[in-house]
């Protein structure tokens, strides 16, 4: 029996406890790969509103037709290769869950690293001011905002839609009141020296390359997000000068990379005049996040500006 048949014959279960329910949900997922139990505890858990613990303590209640329903379809979208973040309209971040919409990239581990560093490099500094570039779901600035009570925070995106996605998760996470979305290009509205830190998550993917992603990635991801033009560099390459301007001297800039742009990155930092540059790798020892420092002295910036 296929995976599909399975997911239909729920509707056949003798008695559709939860039990029963992801036993039978579990067969038909995993034609979907590995991770079917968790994924299975996820669809369910998710069209019930049950935790984990939830689910255990639950596990002779039985589920309503309607109920059911909606288990079969999240888990059909499942199969046809929707990953389940989008299925369920949720990812988990640095140990929170963010919303997610069409608009936004879904967050991903490799990303808590840009905020595990950043929370380092500014541990000394009382009621810092951070800037978010590209904020999408807000997955960065409200997980910083949260585990720092004293700080503030401005995201900017093209994206209205995600900006709105951002401020539901700011008001999800308690940090609504200390967090501003603007709608624009990277730093080019925030005021001149105003920030402790930059950060950002651009879009890092050759244009090329992306039609070579997962499909996951490709056919699920904005491309918005993704295209960093011809060599995926573009972002960079505007980040780095409004930055320089944003930034406080002595200011933090932290911007993550592809595992392979460490070096062309970190040129295009220090040819804009930051100091320290250096890059960090992720748990798995990759090159993940490129930092530097705004000088404290006048310097003369890149292109004349000042």
């Amino acid at each position: 029996m296929s995976g599909a048949d399975d997911l239909v014959d729920l509707a056949g279960l003798e008695r559709p406890t939860v039990e029963a329910v992801l036993r039978r949900l579990r067969g038909g997922l995993a034609s979907a790969g590995a991770g079917a139990t968790a994924e299975a505890r996820t669809i369910v858990g998710h069209a019930l509103g049950l935790d984990l613990t939830g689910l255990v303590v639950g596990g002779a209640r039985e589920v309503g037709a309607e109920d059911l329903a909606t288990i079969v379809a999240l888990a059909r979208r499942r199969l046809a290769g929707e990953p389940i973040q989008r299925v369920i309209g949720e990812a988990d971040f640095f140990g929170r869950s963010f919303l997610l919409t069409p608009a936004t990239l879904t967050p991903r581990p490799d990303t808590e690293t840009l905020v595990e560093t950043a929370l380092a490099e500014l541990a000394s500094v009382s009621r810092p001011i951070v800037a978010d570039l590209g904020v999408g779901s807000g997955a960065i600035l409200v997980t910083w905002l949260a585990e720092r009570e004293d700080a503030l925070g401005v995201g900017s995106d093209l994206s209205e839609e995600a900006l709105a996605t951002a401020r539901t998760n700011a008001r999800r996470h308690g940090v609504a009141d200390r967090a501003l979305f603007v709608c624009g290009s990277y730093a080019s509205m925030l005021w001149e020296e105003g920030f402790d830190a930059v950060l950002s998550n651009p879009p890092y993917i050759a244009s090329a390359t992306i039609e070579t992603l997962d499909a996951e990635v490709r056919l699920h991801d904005p491309r918005l997000a993704l295209d960093g033009g011809v060599d995926g560099l573009d972002a960079y390459r505007v980040i780095a000068g409004e930055a320089r301007v944003a930034l406080k001297p002595g200011g933090f800039l932290a911007v993550e990379i592809g595992w392979d742009q460490g070096a062309a990155v970190a040129a295009l930092i220090g040819a804009a005049g930051f100091e320290g540059v250096a890059v960090r790798p992720d748990l798995a020892g990759r090159d993940r996040v490129v930092v530097a420092r705004k000088p404290h002295r006048a310097t003369a910036m890149v292109g004349g500006a000042k």
